[in-house]
């Protein structure tokens, strides 16, 4: 899937007022499960934080992105992933102790976890039907006889076409 999907995907959720909201809730359970003891959210509490925006988001069926991607929360791998791109792209002011993540770290955060999760489940979509109509196709042109190129041409076309047609459904 690429770049331009992960992008288009993050542009989706930073968007959607829906994705902010589920993302300001969920930061606000983390500060109140430390009872606000620290100035934002703590590196381990941030699978929590994941599996509130997931629920979140979920019980409202507010961003059809994730409905459609993500039935189950996003990874540990994924959470620590997507904290280290956002520690290691983004100096943000507001975190002069990288071990506590402010609101605007928070969020950044949130958008890469869900857009890296949404982009590794259609990869593994793609990966899983175009083999599949792969296979009907080529079957479909053994048992009629058909040749090779006019096979060939009709597996290009299938692949093209569901690969279009994940990608277009990426704008949420």
């Amino acid at each position: 899937m690429g770049l331009t999907s992960s992008k288009r995907v993050e542009t989706s959720l930073s968007n959607s007022t829906e994705f902010d909201s589920a993302c300001n809730s969920a930061y606000s359970h983390c500060l109140s499960l430390t009872q606000h003891a620290f100035p934002g959210v703590l590196p381990y509490q941030l699978v929590t934080a994941s599996d509130h925006i997931h629920q979140t988001l979920l019980s409202h069926r507010s961003h059809p992105l994730i409905l459609k991607w993500v039935p189950r929360p996003p990874s540990r791998t994924l959470v620590d992933s997507a904290l280290k791109k956002v520690t290691l792209h983004w100096h943000l002011p507001e975190d002069g102790d990288l071990d506590v993540i402010g609101p605007a770290r928070f969020k950044k955060w949130a958008v890469v976890l869900y857009a890296d999760a949404v982009v590794d489940n259609v990869g593994k979509a793609l990966m899983s039907r175009i083999p599949i109509g792969v296979a009907g196709i080529a079957g479909i042109g053994a048992m009629t006889r058909s040749g090779k190129d006019l096979i060939g041409a009709a597996i290009g076309v299938y692949a093209v076409g569901v690969a279009t047609s994940i990608y277009l459904s990426l704008s949420g």
